[in-house]
């Protein structure tokens, strides 16, 4: 089956470069494109794009990207500057479009910032579809493997539903951005937005370190856990499975801290599941030997940083700030952390700048904030 069309919506599903370069040739000239993607990190060792959802104002197609090789001609499409873009929360889906496919985006609308900058109480796509559509989203294919194939009864409807309706929210929220004359506010996140790539975060081989409950180890204790972290790679990379699939965080972390050397002692963690500890108890036995054994001078030690001592002018800057962010988030009204983040603040506590061009240096801030804030916030730096 080259192309189908989904029963109760009109969904094009396009399974083959054929039907997928036949969609594509129909979208020239289009004012707008929906788009968003779907992966399958939850269940799957090696993620990848497994689903593309695109959608103009009259119609919607599912492209399976598993049998479309050459995606090509979306790339150019999204780079299209005569074509507005607009994702729901895009930051994660331009990420693995750059990762996977090297592709980038222009012109970009995304409706979580516009919800955010309207102050709207619930910024998820369901709530907001609900809100201003009356169209309740089934949540049951939430976290769905998009990986299988074929897909189960539901999911393709499921998946258009992303984007189906995004182009009627967009005009609702701008419409009310332009009203409250915050649309040029908008307009600066969704050009910054241009420039998000992936970018791989640490190198692996440090990635256990970073585990939560980690830094509660000491000695030997690290090495096993090194061990049992690598043990879990190699392992769901061989089923390609998610990581924690095959072993949870919580697990490896109660193991490396017992060290235990039976299976009995394995069994009374409890860390393992009936299934797991018959499967695979004389391998993770064999895993947390290798980490006891280690040479003292391979273990990995934390630096203990010290604490400099409190910088108490800073600190009362930093709570003025934040009092007149606070104060500003609730006169205009916009959620403090979305007004200007703690971090902005903190950098302009540092910097104690005397007038409002100063803000201009702090990295990070908008023109907008500056546009809204700065009056305020060189008053409360300057005490």
């Amino acid at each position: 089956m080259n192309s189908a069309t989904a029963p109760g919506r009109g969904i094009q599903y396009l399974e083959s470069q054929e039907s997928f370069d036949r969609f594509m040739a129909t979208l020239t000239g289009v004012p707008l494109l929906a788009v968003d993607t779907e992966a399958a990190s939850f269940h799957r060792y090696r993620d990848r794009i497994y689903l593309v959802q695109l959608s103009t104002r009259e119609v919607t197609a599912v492209v399976d990207p598993l049998a479309v090789a050459d995606l090509g001609s979306l790339g150019r499409l999204l780079q299209d500057r005569s074509v507005e873009v607009i994702f729901h929360d895009a930051d994660y889906d331009l990420r693995i479009l750059s990762r996977d496919y090297g592709f980038t985006a222009t012109s970009l609308f995304d409706t979580r910032i516009a919800a955010q900058l309207l102050n709207e109480p619930g910024i998820g796509l369901a709530a907001l579809l609900e809100k201003y559509l009356a169209i309740k989203l089934d949540k049951k294919f939430q976290r769905a493997d998009w990986s299988m194939r074929p897909l189960a009864p539901g999911m393709l409807e499921y998946a258009a539903g992303d984007t189906s309706d995004l182009a009627t929210l967009r005009d609702i929220l701008k419409e009310q951005l332009v009203t409250l004359g915050r649309w040029h506010w908008a307009e600066e996140e969704f050009t910054l937005l241009e420039e998000t790539r992936w970018n791989q975060s640490g190198p692996p081989e440090e990635a256990y370190l970073r585990i939560k409950g980690a830094k509660t180890l000491r000695g030997h204790q690290l090495a096993v856990l090194r061990e049992l972290f690598a043990w879990r790679e190699s392992m769901a990379s061989q089923l390609d499975r998610a990581p924690f699939r095959v072993l949870m965080n919580e697990a490896m972390i109660t193991i490396a801290k017992a060290m235990p050397t039976t299976e009995e002692a394995l069994r009374e963690l409890k860390a393992l599941s009936p299934d797991q500890l018959r499967r695979r108890g004389a391998e993770l036995l064999e895993t947390v030997t290798r980490g006891v054994r280690a040479p003292a001078d391979s273990i990995p030690v934390f630096e203990r940083t010290r604490r400099p001592p409190p910088d108490l002018a800073f600190e009362a800057r930093l709570e003025r700030l934040k009092a007149a962010r606070n104060a500003a988030a609730e006169r205009i009204p916009l959620a403090p952390g979305v007004l200007c983040a703690n971090g902005i603040l903190e950098a302009i506590a540092r910097m104690e700048p005397k007038t409002v061009d100063d803000l201009a240096g702090v990295e990070g801030m908008r023109k907008w904030q500056r546009e809204v804030l700065a009056k305020d916030l060189v008053e409360a730096a300057q005490g």
